[in-house]
């Protein structure tokens, strides 16, 4: 065994992470990836108290800065920190709900100063040209068409993409069903382009060899007959992004935020935007308001007289 898996180990007694698994699990309703970055924030902690000779229990604000400027001094961006942060807090909530604990050090912890970043957001131009430049002729060309269709009509997360199930479709009705973080469902419309590039892709997928327990994937690997992964397919919308000469920074999730900043600027309502991303909270929702008076701004300023630098004395005059 690796020796700082057994220090970590041996700092936090198996039975009381096991019930800390099963608290992030099943009443904090932590999707799997996100239980994960938990769990291996906690590591990171624990193998800190483990080089400082110091108990869990015996945690001390001292040591929670400590370990913080620690997070910096390896160049840890506060982004993430914020995240380790949040999942000792995490930790140490549950120790004094257990009652394992009576005091909770995290509680006087600061969060760093996080400026707002706005996410990048594509035209419906970018957009047409990235699914103009896929390639029809490769196997993968008709199901890559429809990915990206289905990822800007119904404003998905790339896992909620890779898991979408053939009996999640209801097509005819004009909705899909997705399950979202903590095993939430939420139904979603989705656009009939969408539901066309779909239906052509079914056509190359009725071809596949699937492996057995991915038959009801609508989204497979066509030479391993596999539920896509989440990797495979961030490669390949930076590929086709480059290819269509889009040099934003581009990911799977751009057109998520392309799809709520798009129906904001036509007018959707933001609750009705916040239940089709499936939200818990409009504040997370709010951030596409700020997408839209920037894009706003920038309009104002390439387009409007008084910020035109072009114009010429007599145009003025």
């Amino acid at each position: 065994m690796d020796e700082n898996k057994k220090r970590i180990q041996e700092m936090l007694p198996m039975p009381i992470k096991r019930r800390y698994n099963h608290y992030l699990r099943l009443e904090r309703r932590l999707s799997a990836n996100t239980l994960d970055a938990y769990e291996k924030d906690l590591d990171k902690f624990l193998g800190f108290l483990s080089e400082e000779k110091v108990g869990f229990r015996e945690v001390s604000l001292d040591n929670l800065h400590h370990f913080i400027a620690g997070l910096y001094d390896i160049g840890i961006h506060s982004r993430s920190v914020a995240r380790i942060i949040s999942g000792v807090r995490s930790f140490y909530r549950f120790l004094t709900l257990e009652k394992e604990m009576d005091y909770d050090p995290t509680d006087l912890l600061e969060m760093p100063r996080i400026g707002r970043q706005l996410p990048e957001v594509l035209s419906l131009e970018e957009i047409d040209n990235m699914i103009g430049v896929i390639d029809l002729s490769m196997p993968e060309g008709q199901r890559n068409r429809a990915i990206l269709e289905v990822l800007y009509s119904c404003g998905l997360r790339v896992s909620e993409l890779c898991d979408l199930k053939l009996s999640d479709l209801f097509l005819n009705e004009g909705f899909i069903r997705v399950k979202g973080k903590g095993t939430k469902e939420r139904l979603v419309p989705i656009s009939q382009k969408a539901i066309g590039e779909l239906k052509n892709w079914f056509y190359d997928r009725n071809v596949i060899q699937i492996k057995p327990g991915h038959e009801d994937y609508v989204f497979l690997s066509i030479r391993r007959g596999t539920q896509l992964s989440r990797i495979t397919i961030f490669y390949w919308v930076k590929e086709t992004a480059l290819a269509a000469g889009i040099i934003k920074k581009i990911s799977p999730h751009t057109f998520r935020h392309s799809f709520a900043t798009h129906l904001l600027d036509g007018g959707a309502n933001l609750r009705v935007i916040q239940m089709m991303l499936g939200h818990e909270k409009i504040a997370a929702t709010e951030i596409y308001t700020h997408i839209s008076r920037s894009r706003l701004r920038e309009e104002i300023l390439l387009h409007h007289p008084r910020n035109n630098r072009s114009l010429t004395k007599e145009d003025v005059l």
